[in-house]
């Protein structure tokens, strides 16, 4: 039988991942291989530089930067606390007047320049630490850097995300996944879960989630027009998930109001009530990145499809999204891979597919306009 190779979008009633847990610079790690971690378990640890703080001493003494080593009270490198005296000058007859400059910080008394009068103060550093963010165990451990994390897990990518990684108890409040999720739907019980929504969510409602302590929001789609609003900024091609809103949002189907995949619905809902890890990290360019929901399973979880198709594998009978125009965002399945090229509107000639929509109609469109939906 014809396959053929595509990007997707996954979703998996059961799956085993892999999850890189790294620091932004080297440091200690606290777990070992074989060791089984909750998504709260630090595995690793690290301290960033403190920010420096540049303060004029010459100027402030009112004397040339030759001066100031033999006015200096501190030696480079030694701890320095807040209001504590940094440098004096002499005074008048070695005994009146004096000037004395004290620390603006808690620190390190890093350096003096002679030659400017600069002294280079350092806050403390700033720890981090980095958890497991998947209940698993450790597969491998990356020296100094962090580690490897397997989980058994049902495993769910959006199309896209905004919000970084947070965590909860999965919670429906739509009934369909062509439901709308409306202000009533958000109530005072959503605090501190991960609401799964159906075909959309407005800019209003999602300002309610995010008041109503809400941790994550999944939904079909959202107004791109509202995005920038949310933001403060036009996104344009950045890498999302450091955003500082106070909640996590993923999107299933893209922008607008675009009913949620119906296996992607049944199986949030089959989870509802268990702990989600859910990052809303997205990178469309070179190195994709989708946003996801990953739901632990116990150890003898076992999938109720079977599958030997390598990832990416598309063949007849697979589910397919269109991310293109005239189909954007329409959900099929493959009819027919016609091995030949064929001559498009655009005139190039290009491997196409053949694509049955829901309604039972038959559409030929090039590979590259749509993505599989693997599950």
């Amino acid at each position: 039988m014809a396959f053929a190779y595509t990007p997707g979008l996954r979703v998996a009633d059961v799956a085993d991942i892999l999850k890189i847990r790294r620091l932004p610079l080297k440091g200690e790690v606290l777990a070992a291989v074989g060791d089984s971690i909750e998504a709260d378990t630090v595995v690793a640890r690290t301290e960033l530089p403190g920010n420096v703080k540049m303060f004029n001493i010459a100027n402030l003494l009112g004397v040339p930067p030759s001066d100031i080593p033999e006015l200096l009270l501190k030696k480079e490198g030694e701890v320095i606390s807040a209001d504590e005296p940094l440098a004096q000058s002499k005074g008048l007859f070695g005994k009146y007047f004096k000037n004395t400059v004290k620390s603006p910080i808690d620190g390190v008394f890093e350096s003096f320049n002679e030659i400017t009068g600069q002294a280079v103060l350092r806050e403390p550093p700033i720890p981090v630490e980095i958890d497991g963010y998947v209940k698993g165990k450790v597969t491998e451990v990356l020296s100094g850097e962090g580690v490897v994390v397997e989980t058994h897990c049902t495993f769910v990518q959006g199309i896209f995300g905004i919000g970084g990684e947070v965590r909860g108890e999965l919670k429906m409040v739509c009934s369909a996944p062509d439901q709308e999720i409306t202000a009533d739907k958000i109530t005072p019980d959503c605090k501190d879960k991960i609401v799964i929504g159906g075909n959309y969510i407005s800019h209003s409602v999602l300002k309610k989630a995010i008041s109503t302590g809400v941790k994550a929001v999944v939904a079909g789609g959202f107004d791109d027009k509202d995005l920038k609003d949310l933001l403060g900024f036009d996104l344009g091609v950045a890498i999302t998930g450091h955003e500082k809103l106070g909640i996590t949002l993923i999107l299933t189907e893209g922008f607008g109001k675009m009913t949620m995949a119906e296996g992607t619905f049944e199986l949030l809902k089959l989870r509802e009530g268990m702990v989600a890890s859910v990052n809303g990290a997205t990178q469309i360019r070179a190195g994709v990145m989708r946003p996801e929901i990953v739901v632990p399973l116990p150890a003898d979880a076992v999938s109720d499809t079977t599958s030997s198709k390598q990832a990416g594998a598309m063949d007849i009978g697979s589910s397919i999204r269109c991310i293109r125009s005239p189909f954007f965002g329409m959900i099929g399945r493959v009819a027919a891979l016609p091995p030949e090229l064929q001559v498009v509107d655009s005139e190039a000639k290009v491997r196409v597919l053949e694509v049955e929509f829901h309604d039972g109609k038959r559409y030929t469109v090039p590979r590259a306009n749509v993505e599989l939906i693997e599950g």
